[in-house]
């Protein structure tokens, strides 16, 4: 019997950027994330602004979306950092400033362990601006211990069209 094509799941992809128009950036690319084959956008959080934690540069924009999607993993890992390199994303070196950074987070209840990907994100529990936004579209992913461990690192929900 042939293998079945997969079922939609649920992926939530972190967005984060800190050079040029960082809000423009992240609008665009939640587009670009929503008009991807197979790929249908659930919800979207408030941009965060929040302090850049083990990288340089200027404050980041951060947000998390939800994404229905039938895409293979990989082939949205793919789509992703094709996505990254049309905004200009550039990585002279590792916590480099960015232009955009998209990261999944979770997908479905997936869990792999690979050179160039693994989720669950595995640092996304130590940082305010995955949780944070993370428990504004899906409280039921995120403790309130988890956001009680990074209570004091500097985030702002930003109110629309504030930068």
């Amino acid at each position: 019997m042939p293998d079945s094509p997969r079922s939609e799941v649920v992926a939530y992809i972190g967005l984060g950027a800190n050079l040029g128009d960082a809000q423009a950036t992240l609008c665009w690319a939640i587009d670009q994330l929503a008009a991807l084959p197979g790929c249908h956008l659930l919800a979207c959080s408030s941009f965060y602004r929040s302090a850049p934690f083990e990288a340089d540069g200027p404050d980041f924009i951060n947000a998390v979306i939800s994404l229905q999607t039938s895409m293979d993993v990989r082939k949205l890992l793919l789509n992703m950092q094709q996505i990254e390199n049309r905004a200009g994303r550039e990585r002279p070196y590792h916590h480099a400033p960015r232009t955009l950074d998209l990261d999944i987070l979770l997908y479905g209840q997936d869990c792999i362990d690979h050179p160039d990907l693994v989720v669950p994100h595995p640092r996304m529990t130590q940082r305010a601006f995955v949780l944070f936004p993370l428990s504004e579209i899906a409280p039921e992913q995120v403790s309130a211990q988890q956001l009680a461990v990074v209570k004091s690192q500097r985030i702002e929900r930003l109110v629309t069209g504030e930068q």
